[in-house]
């Protein structure tokens, strides 16, 4: 291409039409950064809801999770008083030694400790299944 082949434009026109590009390319760029803002906006929007819905979701679990403690707190303390100590399960073994000893034919028999717990094991199993009857009893009415 020879020089003569071009098209010659005034410095004028040409520096208005790349003027113009500039103001068209300006205000594309702003309208799309206005529409990237306006979606941001909407996203932010939704994670606040979304954030409020955790939070509440988050403090229903932890009202369960309480009411549910106190509730088991509460059943031990009630059952605490169901169970015998080891003060209150003395005197029973006492008298279950005495009681093997008179069978012997003595005062006072030496009975091995297996042996002792064995049965103050299941005079005790006795005297719960007894206390677990009459509690089941007393609550069916």
């Amino acid at each position: 291409m020879a020089a003569d082949d071009c098209e010659t434009v005034p410095l004028r026109e040409y520096l208005a039409a790349v003027r113009e590009s500039d103001v068209r390319f300006g205000a594309e760029r702003d309208r799309r950064y206005t529409e990237v803002n306006l979606e941001r906006e909407k996203a932010l929007k939704i994670k606040e809801t979304a954030d409020l819905a955790a939070l509440e979701l988050a403090r229903e679990i932890q009202t369960y999770k309480d009411e549910k403690a106190n509730e088991l707190r509460s059943q031990i303390e009630r059952e605490r008083g169901s169970y015998i100590t080891q003060a209150e399960l003395k005197p029973l073994a006492d008298f279950v030694a005495r009681q093997q000893g008179r069978q012997g034919g003595q005062e006072y028999q030496r009975t091995s400790s297996g042996d002792l717990m064995t049965r103050t094991i299941a005079a005790l199993s006795l005297v719960v299944a007894i206390v677990v009857a009459v509690a089941l009893l007393i609550n069916s009415r």
